[in-house]
């Protein structure tokens, strides 16, 4: 869902990438803030298994990226995200280490269309991406 925040160009995605549905499979819950001026991006992530299951979510921040137009075809705009995943260990280690992620979307002015991205050594191509709804 995109929301409109004051007269500055500035608007509010919150979406989702992935296979939702597909038991255990990876999914990408993303809140990011566009200038629509620029192209920048900001914002936070989170990425869970499709398994009700806490210790399987990695919080994702630091998440800056471009916005740029295509000018041909279904999907208007490219996205190019980079930032940082935080890893819990599972108990009984105790700790946490930091991962690198990258995201790469082709959508529409919806915020729908196909992407993927990466978590450290874990990869996920070819998904759905969609605005909350």
């Amino acid at each position: 869902m995109q929301e409109n925040i004051g007269k500055m160009g500035l608007y509010m995605v919150n979406g989702s990438a992935g296979n939702e549905g597909v038991p255990g499979a990876p999914i990408l819950n993303f809140t990011l803030l566009v200038n629509a001026v620029t192209g920048d991006v900001t914002g936070h992530a989170t990425q869970v298994q499709a398994v009700e299951a806490p210790e399987n979510e990695i919080k994702i921040g630091d998440i800056t990226g471009k916005v740029q137009a295509t000018g041909f075809g279904d999907y208007t705009k490219v996205v190019a995200l980079k930032g940082t995943g935080i890893v819990t260990l599972p108990p009984p280690a105790i700790g946490s280490y930091a991962v690198p992620f990258t995201a790469h979307f082709a959508i529409n002015d919806k915020w729908e269309g196909r992407g993927g991205w990466s978590l450290g050594a874990e990869k996920v191509e070819d998904v759905p991406v969609h605005p909350e709804q």
